[in-house]
């Protein structure tokens, strides 16, 4: 809805504005709906369970078979993952179901070149622990790192525009070792089925809030963007097995529907997807560019989203460039000789993975 749009890029333009320049006391509640956000959310959480496991460890070389016949072997390029339990792959049993096992699969058959992943996500983790995952990630030297982050912030009540700021500065702190970033911003918590009226609207709301800020403060850092949003929201319903146990994170086909919305944007930040001439006005096959407030409110309302920076008459980053990739699925793609199916596991060097 054009009104709604039009809202939320007016709520995730102050709430960017405030996390550049230090703003306080912005947040994405009124103090009236604070209480009753607090006793549905313990409601929901009751509902929902908690996950008695941890996230299988995937880090590793994917795509060796690349490596074979090449004089000299290119060396690896390096993938890191960061962020929370979504980029870390909570749910899954084994390493190769993880969203950064599969995009490191995946990057290394678009690249045709090895890919070595590097996960610091954390269950739990919040735009402010961004801080320490970046050391982490920074001394392996990444080419591109996938920051999936903000459901957490939401839902432990973090000031939106300090987690926006956070956010930022990382992305930020990645460009200027030389790495490219996209970040899969808040999901729609509003889709989560153990999450009832009034808490799903609400929950709705504050997710796509934060997620259209966080588009405009990682644009504005260098960063791309891709809408999480709702993405899985239709097929988790009509499709239980979409769920791990908790009924809240994704199963291995959860992560591998996100996974691949993802992918092409990874690829295109390597330069290594095809990139058609960009426009200046909107064009049938649904890129358009807009001031990046605009572009981030129409972004969080559709899933799968891309929103990258565009130079529209040196007007710089206050300018995006939306587009809706076609996404690689079901599968990802394969390795030379693999067998249908098989996405990954012969490829994977590293530990975790049985």
């Amino acid at each position: 809805m054009p009104g709604a749009q039009d809202s939320r890029a007016r709520v995730a333009r102050r709430i960017a504005t405030a996390a550049a320049y230090g703003g306080g006391g912005l947040g994405l509640l009124g103090v009236g709906l604070v209480g009753l956000l607090l006793t549905e959310s313990k409601l929901a959480i009751q509902a929902i369970g908690v996950l008695e496991t941890v996230p299988p460890k995937a880090d590793g070389v994917y795509g060796e078979a690349f490596a074979d016949g090449c004089a000299p072997p290119a060396p690896p390029l390096v993938l890191a993952v960061l962020g929370d339990s979504t980029g870390a792959g909570l749910g899954v049993a084994r390493g190769r179901e993880t969203p950064g096992a599969l995009l490191a699969a995946g990057l290394a058959s678009v690249a045709e070149r090895p890919v070595r992943l590097v996960n610091v996500a954390r269950s739990g983790g919040r735009s402010a622990d961004l801080s320490g995952q970046l050391e982490q990630a920074l001394r392996h030297r990444p080419d591109v790192a996938v920051i999936m982050v903000g459901a957490n912030d939401v839902t432990r009540h973090s000031p939106a525009q300090l987690a926006v700021r956070q956010l930022g500065e990382a992305v930020a702190a990645l460009r200027a070792n030389g790495c490219e970033v996209v970040v899969g911003t808040c999901p729609d918590l509003g889709t989560i089925k153990p999450v009832h009226p009034p808490l799903r609207w609400v929950a709705r709301r504050l997710s796509r809030q934060l997620a259209a800020a966080q588009t405009i403060a990682v644009v504005e850092a260098g960063g791309r963007t891709v809408s999480l949003g709702s993405l899985l929201g239709p097929e988790f319903a009509a499709r239980p097995e979409m769920f791990a146990a908790d009924r809240y994170h994704p199963s291995a086909q959860g992560y591998a529907t996100a996974a691949m919305a993802v992918l092409p944007s990874v690829c295109a930040a390597l330069g290594l997807w095809p990139e058609e001439e960009r426009p200046s006005a909107a064009v049938p096959g649904g890129e358009t560019v807009l001031p990046v407030a605009v572009a981030a409110a129409a972004a969080a309302g559709r899933a799968g989203t891309e929103v990258a920076a565009v130079d529209a008459g040196g007007a710089g980053r206050r300018w995006a460039l939306l587009r809706h990739r076609l996404r690689v699925g079901p599968d990802v793609p394969r390795e030379p000789g693999a067998e249908p199916g098989d996405t990954s596991a012969s490829s994977h060097a590293g530990a975790g993975d049985g």
